[in-house]
């Protein structure tokens, strides 16, 4: 199964502001799961992984 972080925990990773996160999802940057009803935004660890080795 695969890894899914909060966006706080992303951001945390990424040393990234959550609202940094919440644009580079709205540009497709990286692109974040939506998860129920409300949508929350869930990252998976290997798009954080591959989105850091590609910088």
């Amino acid at each position: 199964m695969e890894k899914l972080l909060k966006l706080r925990e992303a951001a945390e990773i990424l040393s990234v502001h959550p609202n940094t996160l919440r644009l580079w999802d709205r540009k497709g940057i990286l692109v974040a799961v939506r998860i129920g009803e409300k949508k929350i935004r869930r990252y998976r660890l290997e798009d954080i992984k591959r989105f850091i080795k590609k910088k």
